[in-house]
């Protein structure tokens, strides 16, 4: 996902600059070291992160040439310039996009960084068959790289001695300025290979850098050692950060994330603090220690369209009418509200309906009048609470419908990666989750239902061509209240369809020791905590 700028000259007097924006003007200390913990071990190459583990890991280190603002609530969904001068000069037609790179910016290596650098990036998206591939399909002659892997992009056009760089695209594409913010398009060194470098991340070029992996038990930053002789005189938007390093430990039990806090042994949580023990930790730290954050999200179980039994509408219906989301609400214990639509509250064109209430005995009954055949089914969830209740509770229900199931929980480090894999056998339906990657409906709907995306974040395997022909068309336009009126219409649109099963959106938290200031806790609604923000006291 994002990040930001402008310039100023000598080097004492932005260093002082950078304190000063980077304090808040708080009492706390400069320097030391974060500790913290994840759940689960994320994505750390930013061309392949998916998670919002993977970004919340990577906002402070890796810039694309846009990004989003270091900041709380609505503020923090603004796109800004990172490594790009300014915002993008587009076309009448929509269709051409004109960057101009900062000059004198380093990675982290000491490498200068190029304009061409962002063509082999992009590139990069298609040699990995990226989630975020999708996002840049409208690049002309993508479409063609992304089948044959080779001969270029020709719709980016960059000059390194001037650092402009142009996009021409085969149409307007409304969310494009968005999507250059995404950190799948994060500019890496031409020469990055095209593999995965969780284990050994990529040169950064925001103020921190991963120095040490230990693959499934944790990660080291330390200050990117090019931020302060170069990066950050042309970014100064971007926060410096406080602490010298961060330590990441990997701890699945979140239950013991919560008690190292306690005890002071860990400064924060990226995990949600666990259901079992939500009220108990909010009513005893709130406003001190732990704060609610509420990000852009829809929690729901996926139907794979292309195979029976869910192949028949009235199946997929049946399905709808016989989860109950309250029943999620309780085992969610308060974190959940309660909702059965794809566009979640907070995104342009949201307008509360439910096509399928709550009813067992209708659910049963077009059960009965479709008379599915195959009756054997897998129901995939992953292993963190409570989203292993939820994929539990969701087997019950289907084989109270009559269905024989498989329960498989799998780990969450490598869940999406296998469920969004076609090739992955006897992916039948199961639990998922999306967090905006950007605040518009057509990052809840593009992705996940057109039929141009199965294979990769349409787990539905949803494939109805005039829906397609509606999706790809509206997302082609400038977003206002007549496309804000269309998307809500695609809502019901797609639901009619019953693809997913939405039930609800999650709030989180943020949950630290008594040695961080949570006052100046940033936390940003697409990407999360902001590590830049955090500050020892």
């Amino acid at each position: 996902m994002r990040k930001l700028h402008t310039a100023l000259a000598v080097l004492g007097l932005v260093a002082a600059v950078l304190v000063l924006s980077s304090c808040g003007g708080s009492g706390g200390k400069e320097g030391g070291t974060l500790s913290g913990s994840y759940a689960s071990f994320p994505e750390l190459d930013p061309t392949i992160a998916f998670s919002v583990e993977g970004w919340t890991a990577m906002y402070g280190t890796y810039l694309p040439l846009l990004t989003y603002k270091h900041a709380n609530g609505d503020e923090g969904a603004e796109v800004v310039p990172a490594l790009a001068e300014s915002l993008p000069k587009i076309s009448p037609d929509g269709k051409t996009y004109a960057l101009t790179l900062r000059k004198g910016l380093k990675y982290s290596d000491g490498a200068s960084v190029k304009a061409s650098d962002f063509t082999a990036s992009i590139e990069r998206v298609f040699k990995l068959n990226s989630y975020g591939s999708s996002f840049y399909t409208d690049i002309v002659g993508a479409e063609k790289f992304a089948e044959t892997k080779s001969g270029g992009i020709p719709g980016i056009k960059t000059d390194d001695k001037t650092g402009k760089i142009t996009i021409e695209l085969v149409k307007p594409r409304g969310t494009f300025t968005n999507e250059l913010a995404l950190l799948y398009a994060t500019v890496l060194p031409a020469g990055t290979p095209a593999k995965n470098l969780t284990d050994d991340p990529p040169p950064a070029t925001g103020p921190y850098e991963i120095v040490n992996v230990e693959p499934g038990r944790g990660w080291t930053y330390k200050r990117n050692p090019q931020w302060a002789k170069s990066n950050a005189a042309e970014i100064p938007e971007v926060p410096s950060g406080h602490v010298d390093e961060i330590d990441i430990s990997v701890i699945r039990n979140q239950a013991t994330q919560v008690n190292e806090i306690e005890r002071n042994k860990t400064n924060w949580m990226q995990t949600v603090v666990p259901a079992d023990l939500y009220n108990k930790v909010k009513d005893r730290y709130v406003g001190t220690q732990f704060r609610v954050e509420y990000p852009i999200n829809v929690y729901f179980f996926w139907l794979n369209m292309s195979r029976a039994p869910f192949d028949d509408l009235k199946v997929r219906e049946a399905v709808n009418y016989a989860v109950d989301p309250k029943a999620l609400e309780r085992i969610y214990s308060g974190t959940l509200a309660a909702g059965h639509q794809i566009l979640p509250k907070g995104v342009p064109g949201h307008e509360s309906f439910d096509l399928y209430p709550h009813n067992m005995a209708k659910a049963k009954a077009l059960i009965a009048e479709a008379h599915p055949s195959d009756r054997e089914i897998t129901v995939w969830t992953d292993n963190e609470s409570p989203n292993d209740d939820a994929g539990a509770y969701y087997a019950s229900v289907l084989e109270e419908l009559g269905f024989d199931v498989k329960l498989k929980t799998i780990s969450a480090d490598v869940y999406f990666q296998l469920i969004s894999n076609p090739s992955t056998s006897n992916l039948d339906t199961g639990w998922a989750d999306w967090f905006a990657d950007y605040p518009h409906p057509n990052d809840f709907i593009e992705p996940n239902f057109s039929g141009n995306n199965i294979g990769s974040t349409n787990l539905s395997h949803m494939d109805v061509p005039k829906l397609t022909e509606k999706i790809e068309s509206l997302g082609e336009e400038q977003l206002g209240p007549q496309q804000e009126d269309e998307y809500a219409s695609l809502d019901r649109e797609i639901m009619a369809q019953a693809p997913w099963v939405p039930y609800g959106t999650i709030i989180v938290s943020t949950f630290v020791s008594k040695e961080v200031d949570l006052d100046e806790v940033v936390f940003n609604l697409l990407l999360g905590q902001d590590l830049t923000s955090f500050q020892l006291k």
